[in-house]
């Protein structure tokens, strides 16, 4: 019998990986659609010879995306970008790629598509990033009317960028420098994200929703990172940076790579990023959101000092 087709567009990433192990447990062919195909290598071990292909895609061409998508019976687009390298990357990526991969799958008779989307998506907000996500999910309404439209709020887990990033930082540094402290988040587990793209594949009813992803408590920045210094067991200054610093600093560090901040950031620290009333979330899918309590010390021992004995606390 032949098996199944799954094609995950940026299944290389955080979110990604979790994704592609679960749709191998599953029986699907997974294709993982990334720009780097050889980091995409190290998922190949999730499933039989064979069983996960990465397909290299450089500038997502429409020819690639119809190719990744020919044959395949669900379709998740997990690609995003925090920072803009060039001017229009955001409209780009996050506006247009999703109407692309949502016509080229109507095209090719996918069944279920699945967008991983943002969290305080909205086409009036002040934000790019915002407003390029809300972009994305009307042009993937347009041309895939179907699509399911997760939208997560900011994502915890052992390869996390978050609790990893400011813990690193406080290792190395006297104080932890923190801007936007009061902002309010709800941190998701990305297991539960996973979980909630493949329940798609046994739950018709979300075809054609947007569920907003979320855990089971909400804290403000400055909460987040007392309980990550409180795990790792390290006592920090936690400083909040003044407008027009944390704007110099944006500026500043612009030009790198991954920059620390942005200016569009700074922008979206403006506002919680907490779920909308009456929106559907994890529950509604079966799911009990998973606590960062249960997770979080799992992987955040190796800050500690002492590099990971978890017998007792030290403070230093």
């Amino acid at each position: 019998m032949a098996r199944h087709v799954a094609v995950v567009f940026g299944g290389s990433g955080f979110i990604g990986g979790h994704v592609v192990q679960r749709l191998a447990r599953r029986d699907f062919v997974v294709r993982v659609v990334t720009r780097a195909p050889d980091s995409a290598k190290a998922l190949m071990t999730q499933g039989m010879v064979g069983q996960i292909v990465p397909i290299g895609a450089g500038k997502m061409e429409d020819a690639v995306i119809a190719r990744a998508v020919e044959g395949a019976g669900l379709v998740v687009n997990l690609i995003g970008i925090l920072a803009e390298r060039k001017k229009g990357d955001f409209a780009r990526i996050h506006g247009e790629l999703p109407g692309r991969i949502g016509q080229a799958s109507a095209v090719a008779g996918v069944r279920h598509l699945v967008h991983v989307s943002a969290l305080g998506a909205d086409p009036e907000s002040e934000s790019l990033y915002a407003r390029s996500k809300a972009q994305g999910e009307e042009s993937l309404r347009a041309a895939f009317p179907r699509a399911t439209i997760l939208r997560p709020s900011i994502v915890f887990g052992p390869e996390d960028s978050f609790f990893n990033r400011f813990a690193g930082m406080a290792r190395m540094l006297p104080v932890l420098p923190l801007v936007g402290g009061g902002t309010r988040f709800q941190p998701v587990y990305v297991g539960d994200v996973a979980d909630a793209v493949v329940a798609v594949l046994d739950r018709p009813e979300m075809a054609g929703r947007t569920y907003e992803l979320a855990g089971p408590q909400a804290a403000t920045f400055r909460e987040l990172m007392e309980y990550m210094l409180e795990v790792i067991g390290r006592r920090r200054r936690i400083v909040e940076l003044p407008e027009g610093l944390a704007r110099l600093q944006a500026s500043l560090t612009s030009w790198m790579p991954n920059p620390p901040l942005t200016q569009d950031q700074l922008i979206l620290l403006k506002r919680d990023s907490l779920p909308s009333p009456g929106t559907p979330g994890l529950r509604e899918l079966g799911i009990e959101p998973t606590a960062m309590e249960v997770v979080v010390p799992t992987y955040l021992s190796r800050f500690r000092v002492g590099g990971g004995r978890q017998t007792s606390v030290a403070w230093d």
